[in-house]
């Protein structure tokens, strides 16, 4: 199976609802308070029942429930209406949290009826609000967005700038689940805008984070990074623990993105521990599917399947349509890479149907970008194509860059299978392009000094609040104690100084660090690229070139396929730990087969021992050609005839090892026309790569080159004993 499937990501953002839970509890109390003494069952007594109700609702239904039956029980016997309303409008609220909406829409609409007897535009107002919320959480964004302008219109009516604000927020997020991200970020904006007007904090931190979010879904990290900053700044300074959570996770997807997995899960781990405290399940159900991909991505794939499994699970539980669509499609990713496409198309295609169903365009992108990646695997490059420009067609109008920058990659290889070059070569360009915009070495800086920058303001902030503590502390000291006190102010003084300065050091010292990984990263991707010399690359197309002149229009077909097939093949294993020894394989047969296509200098066999499956193992790439390309080169020096190379792989007693075979003058010889001491360069860096490689992946692993005159023949025996991974 000569594919690679390319990283299918659908990660989850968390879009940041008011919570206000530590202010809350303090409400709580003072109204429980107020209730106990205030026995008589009047107007005043519904009123506190319905705040309590209120202000719980999305932490103990239950007690929602018990307080809003009380409420409507005295508003009954007072036919008191507007109080009725307010009961069961709160009724409907609890009823979507519990995910019965058609009950939900009916309480709703009775609540709106009793506002609209009592003429209360505000009542209404909430109501209509209420009723967007509903079809948000139903996924009918349609209708969501109907509702939430209908309540806008009459609080422009009332000139209520809180409300107006609630109702932009909430059409920002219906945009944002159409993916319609343009629209979504304007309504956000002008709802930031009033927040800062009136100044609400909690709510200037809440559209933060969500501005936030449309950045890290558009590409733009470190835009992203700094609304988050921003947000979770206000939420430290506020103990808004659930925005605290938002931002984590949020910060995580970035991380990941940019392939820092270990600050990644450090992000999600934490954020899933304070959310369960909670137990808001769609949150967690989103932690669940980012954590899953984190550790596909470190191919972890039984620990990813059972995070997926759960989110899965979890999203089927609340009716939560777009997570279970997430969750289908990272899970159709982990099948993918390990090769089961049967298993893969079934995921991709159930999570198609559901994105369908709720009209989400960035899931829908994911699923057509999978679907054409099976369907590349399958070799049927027809329906690749067709799911593949589908995809390039969302992720180009929503300005998904990360998924333009994919399929782009994807077309350039669908287009090579289907012999178009000149369209292969477009795409591949634009890959290059979208890829050096996301991974550029300005935008991992910016990061990284964003990063540094929040992290010395905490400590800055930390720094003030306990001198301010100190300053209070110190100013109720008795008078009698003035010189002492002097002093003590003056040691600590000295020790805060001495804090901040070693914080400031040790800050600078860890930046400077990142930067030099980030550079070091940067370096690394570029060497990798280089694997193949340009020598050979040249050389290549010069004999290319001398077939096309020559009219031999058969011969360069194929030359070209296979040249094209190699070098594609070498790049894409170069950017992996270990590739399947199915296209190691092909790799090598096809650099033979280059070799060998002008005028057929040798003979060659490439052999695979019966007791082998080559797509159930995975080896380091680049190992065994760099011999092949020795025996080709040196082995045969004068020797015109009867020129054979033999390449022999087998799996006995859990060794895999391969033996490159030439009948040439042999490895002394050759070491005698170098010089002495002259070692062979493929032979020295295998040997390091090996020693190193044998000890990550905790498997024996050597390199041993033997003139065959030992064994009574001609020629040179290379036996490399190789360290795998089996896919199970």
């Amino acid at each position: 199976m000569n594919f690679k499937p390319k990283v299918v990501v659908a990660l989850c953002c968390s879009l940041f609802l008011l919570s206000g839970v530590q202010f809350q509890s303090t409400a709580l109390d003072s109204l429980e308070i107020a209730l106990q003494n205030h026995k008589q069952k009047d107007s005043v007594r519904v009123n506190l029942l319905n705040e309590i109700a209120e202000l719980s609702y999305k932490k103990n239904l239950d007690k929602t429930m018990s307080y809003v039956a009380a409420s409507e029980r005295i508003s009954d016997s007072l036919g008191y209406k507007k109080g009725l309303a307010r009961s069961l409008l709160i009724k409907g609220k609890a009823q979507i949290e519990q995910s019965r909406f058609e009950k939900a829409y009916q309480t709703i609409d009775e609540a709106l009826q009793l506002y609209e007897v009592a003429r209360s535009k505000k009542g209404i107002s909430e109501c209509y609000s209420t009723l967007g919320f509903l079809f948000y959480r139903k996924e009918d964004q349609k209708q969501a967005i109907a509702y939430h302008q209908k309540s806008m219109d009459i609080n422009q009516e009332l000139g209520n700038k809180e409300a107006i604000s609630n109702d932009l927020a909430n059409i920002g997020r219906v945009y944002f689940e159409l993916g319609n991200y343009v629209e979504s970020v304007s309504y956000f904006k002008r709802a930031l805008a009033i927040d800062n007007e009136i100044g609400d904090e909690e709510k200037i931190s809440q559209n933060l984070g969500n501005i936030g979010v449309i950045y890290a879904y558009q590409g733009n990290h470190p835009q992203a990074l700094e609304y988050y900053n921003k947000s979770i700044t206000i939420d430290e300074k506020r103990g808004d623990t659930l925005g605290i959570i938002a931002v984590l996770n949020n910060k995580g997807i970035i991380y990941q993105t940019m392939q820092n997995y270990d600050q990644a899960i450090a992000h999600y781990v934490q954020a899933l521990q304070m959310q369960k405290k909670y137990g808001n399940k769609k949150n967690m159900a989103d932690i669940l599917i980012n954590l899953g991909f984190v550790y596909e991505q470190n191919k972890e794939y039984k620990s990813a399947y059972n995070y997926l499994k759960e989110a899965l699970d979890l999203c089927k539980e609340i009716n939560y349509k777009s997570g279970e669509a997430y969750a289908l499609n990272n899970m159709g990713n982990v099948f993918l890479v390990q090769g089961a496409l049967e298993q893969a198309l079934h995921h991709f295609e159930q999570a198609k149907t559901m994105n369908l169903s709720v009209d989400n365009q960035l899931g829908l992108c994911v699923s057509y970008l999978g679907l054409a990646e099976v369907y590349v695997g399958q070799k049927n490059n027809d329906k690749a194509l067709m799911y593949a420009l589908k995809s390039k067609g969302i992720s180009s109008k929503n300005k998904f860059l990360e998924y333009q920058r994919d399929v782009s990659e994807l077309l350039s290889k669908i287009h090579i299978n289907r012999g178009n070059y000149k369209k292969a070569y477009e795409s591949h360009q634009r890959f290059k392009v979208l890829n050096d915009s996301l991974f550029n070495k300005e935008n991992v800086q910016k990061i990284a000094q964003l990063e540094y920058e929040y992290k010395y303001k905490q400590a800055m902030d930390s720094v003030n609040i306990r001198e301010l503590q100190l300053t209070k502390t110190v100013t109720s000291t008795n008078l009698d104690l003035e010189k002492s006190r002097r002093k003590y102010l003056w040691a600590i003084i000295g020790v805060l100084s001495v804090s901040l300065l070693l914080g400031a050091i040790i800050f600078y010292q860890k930046f400077k660090n990142m930067k030099v990984r980030n550079e070091n990263i940067v370096m690394e991707q570029k060497l990798l690229r280089s694997q193949m010399t340009p020598h050979f690359i040249f050389n290549s197309l010069s004999v290319l070139q001398g077939m096309i002149l020559n009219n031999e229009d058969k011969k360069s077909v194929s030359y070209l396929s296979k040249f094209s097939k190699l070098l594609r093949i070498t790049l894409e294993n170069s950017r992996d730990k270990t590739v399947l020894l199915s296209e190691e394989i092909t790799g090598v047969e096809n650099y033979l087969a280059l070799q060998n296509l002008e005028n057929e200098a040798y003979l060659y066999n490439v052999s695979v021992a019966n007791t082998i499956d080559p797509t159930l193992f995975k080896i380091p790439p680049m190992l065994i050609q760099p011999f092949v390309e020795n025996a080709v080169k040196h082995a045969f020096a004068d020797q015109k005839e009867n020129r054979e190379i033999e390449v022999d792989i087998k799996h006995i007693h859990e060794k895999l090892t391969c033996t490159i075979i030439d009948n040439g003058i042999g490895v002394d010889l050759q070491k005698k026309g170098h010089g002495k001491d002259k070692k062979s360069m493929a032979t020295t860096i295998t040997s390091e790569r090996l020693e190193l490689l044998a000890k990550d992946l905790k498997m024996e692993s050597s390199v041993t080159v033997e003139d065959r005159k030992k064994y009574n023949a001609q020629g040179t025996l290379v036996t490399l004993v190789i360290p795998y991974v089996k896919i199970i």
